[in-house]
């Protein structure tokens, strides 16, 4: 029997709109890491390399920080969320100045998979010499 464990990543700042973020992340919510990774290598959209980067980071936080099993992740939860906005100004004719905002995304991915059976150890066979040491 193998539980469930949850192992999360996150992306703060990343400079790109909420909504075109959350368009690329809506076509991987809820597969298995290894499929996400695939779909997101081959989408044409500038957001989906952030998105595949902080999946990646939440796959390699999975299996060398919790030791979970890399063929069973699955995405569980992935939310984009709004960041910190910057106001900016474009030059308009008659010396005017147009405001605009520049966004940014926080990015959450959330992981879950199976965590590795441990190994269990036999105890080892008694040898001739160790036996002769225990003897002395």
């Amino acid at each position: 029997m193998s539980t469930q464990t949850t192992v999360k990543a996150i992306a703060k700042g990343v400079s790109l709109s909420p909504r075109k973020v959350s368009l690329v992340a809506a076509l991987v919510r809820g597969r298995s890491v290894a499929d996400a990774l695939v779909i997101l290598q081959h989408t044409p959209k500038r957001p989906a390399k952030a998105v595949a980067k902080v999946i990646a980071s939440a796959e390699a936080n999975a299996i060398n920080n919790h030791g979970l099993m890399k063929d069973s992740l699955q995405i569980s939860q992935l939310q984009v969320t709004a960041g910190p906005r910057l106001k900016r100004f474009n030059p308009a004719a008659m010396g005017r100045a147009l405001p605009y905002l520049k966004r940014s995304s926080h990015i959450r991915v959330e992981v879950t998979g199976a965590v590795k059976p441990k190994k269990v150890t036999a105890e080892k066979p008694v040898t001739k010499t160790a036996a002769k040491k225990e003897a002395k």
